[in-house]
């Protein structure tokens, strides 16, 4: 339990002092705006690609550990979905953001932090692929159902073409693939601009998970949904379960790779679902409090899946 403590207290206690800052100090939401820019534009491009560049190449191609993690993610978003269809009585767009609180976990700003902690430089490449591959996926279903719900009114061609812009221009993405060409080649920087990647991917995680706690804490509090804690045990605890059978049954897999999959399942509703529910204007007060709850919620889910991986209670392989 020592270690639990010693690995989540940082962790957790990072996004907590964005809450507190953002409850205590009356900033604007734009002040949040350049840190906001230069994470996700720069400093966890920067960790992702100065990670995946070093790895191997042979262990990037991973066919059936990326099939695992991702059929997982949309075991949770169909189970979600049919949750909120009952609890929204057939309509589908409110469904669609109730799928992906239940699916959609926070792999950009918790998943590094946490799986880097908790298992080391092992857990990087599994990372990277479970971010890349579960993006690709919420990016191609949202879009999609929201058109079979009649809230997106735009051509199927330009849904399409919409997708994959959101795809293959998202800075994380663009990171992985740049990372991913630089193991093939074994291309290794300078070591100026080695030593500049370093600093960048040690400030990642640190200012990511404040951040998330300060957008967290000037999210507004909505009406509490009857449906919501059903979908947050999808996203806490089935989402997790799923992948670590899956992962078990297909077999073969290195032990720290099921266990970061097993860790990014288990994290909380992304913001961007928030984000998503304001673009397609529907759920956004109780999208608002999927992410609030969730959050709080992980703190005691999370942590009990790091006590049954570290302490050899999860089976791994």
């Amino acid at each position: 339990m020592e270690n639990v403590i010693s690995l989540a207290l940082p962790f957790f206690g990072l996004i907590f002092l964005g809450v507190a800052a953002g409850k205590l100090k009356d900033i604007p939401a734009s002040g949040l705006a350049w840190m906001q820019f230069f994470i996700i534009y720069i400093a966890l491009p920067a960790l992702f690609f100065r990670l995946l560049a070093k790895t191997p190449i042979e262990e990037l191609t991973n066919v059936g550990y990326v099939a695992a993690t991702t059929f997982a993610t949309y075991c949770a978003f169909a189970i979600a979905f049919c949750v909120g269809v009952l609890a929204s009585r057939g309509n589908i767009p409110e469904a669609t953001i109730q799928a992906l609180a239940g699916s959609y976990s926070n792999v950009g700003y918790m998943g590094p932090g946490l799986t880097l902690a908790v298992l080391g430089p092992a857990a990087a490449v599994p990372t990277a692929l479970v971010f890349c591959f579960d993006n690709i996926l919420l990016f191609t279903l949202t879009p999609l159902m929201m058109a079979l719900g009649g809230t997106d009114n735009e051509p199927p061609l330009k849904t399409m073409i919409t997708v994959v812009k959101r795809i293959f221009t998202h800075p994380f993405i663009l990171a992985t693939i740049a990372g991913v060409l630089a193991a093939a080649v074994e291309f290794q920087p300078p070591q100026a601009i080695d030593t500049l990647l370093t600093f960048l991917s040690n400030a990642a995680a640190p200012c990511a998970l404040f951040a998330m706690g300060v957008t967290v804490a000037q999210q507004p509090m909505g009406r509490v949904p009857l449906e919501l804690p059903v979908i947050l045990s999808v996203k806490l605890i089935v989402h997790p379960l799923i992948v670590l059978m899956l992962l078990n049954w297909m077999g073969g897999v290195e032990p720290a790779w099921v266990a970061t999959a097993v860790l990014m399942a288990c994290l909380p509703p992304a913001a961007n679902v928030f984000v998503i529910a304001q673009q397609y204007h529907v759920y956004i007060q109780r999208a608002s409090s999927s992410i609030l709850i969730g959050t709080i919620a992980s703190t005691i889910t999370v942590s009990i899946f790091i006590y049954l991986i570290t302490e050899g209670l999860l089976p791994l392989q």
